[in-house]
Order: structure tokens, then C-alpha cells, then sequence
């Protein structure tokens, strides 16, 4: 399971920078509704660039492995949601979320050749 997760290291941490940069756009979409037209553009480029990332990510590991670390945008949604626009965290919303977790650690370290 480590020696998996050493092997596409690389590609895992691009992928979750990848999702950070992808649940920020969609977060500075949602607030470009009503704030503007500047968060929509700077929404787009943190969007873009999560995307460019992803393409790189892709040259560090299997895709079996590295796609499913997208999931961590539910993940980061939630947290984001909560902190910036004061979204409650409900009990339901914290099992998903742990579930999530072990889904990506498992993955993650499960990828055997």
C-alpha cells in the first residue's frame, strides 16, 4: 500500500492542488452572483488552472488511481462552504465526508500491479 501510493505520489499531491484549485473557481462562481463580474473571471482562471494541473497530474501516475482524488472537491466544498459562506455542517454532511476520506485512502494505496 505505501510502495503504491510512493509510486504515484507526485501525481496525487498535483491532483489535489488540482482540487483546490478547481472547488476556489467554483466557490468565486458562486459568489461572482452576486459580487461580479471580476470574481467570474478570477473563478475562471483558478478553474483553468486546476485543469492545466489535472492534464500534468496525469503524467505521474494511473488514472485508476489519480482520478479519483477529485473527490476531494465534495470534500473542499464543504469546508468552503461552511468557512466562507457560513453553510452549516450537518452530521449526515461529516459521514459523507469521512467516507470520501477512506474511499481516497484506499485507492490511493490499493493500486497493486
Amino acid at each position: 500500500m505505501i510502495e503504491s501510493f510512493k509510486k504515484n505520489k507526485k501525481g496525487i499531491i498535483l491532483m489535489i492542488i488540482s482540487s483546490v484549485c478547481v472547488c476556489i473557481g467554483q466557490l468565486l462562481w458562486k459568489l461572482s452572483a452576486e459580487q461580479g463580474f471580476f470574481l467570474m473571471l478570477l473563478g475562471f482562471a483558478f478553474y483553468g488552472i486546476g485543469a492545466l494541473v489535472m492534464i500534468i497530474a496525469y503524467r505521474y501516475g494511473k488514472l485508476s488511481v489519480l482520478q479519483p482524488m477529485l473527490s476531494l472537491n465534495y470534500v473542499l466544498s464543504i469546508i468552503l462552504a461552511a468557512a466562507v459562506l457560513k453553510e452549516s455542517i450537518t452530521v449526515i454532511k461529516c459521514i459523507g465526508v469521512l467516507v470520501i476520506i477512506a474511499g481516497i485512502v484506499l485507492i490511493a494505496g490499493g493500486d497493486e500491479e
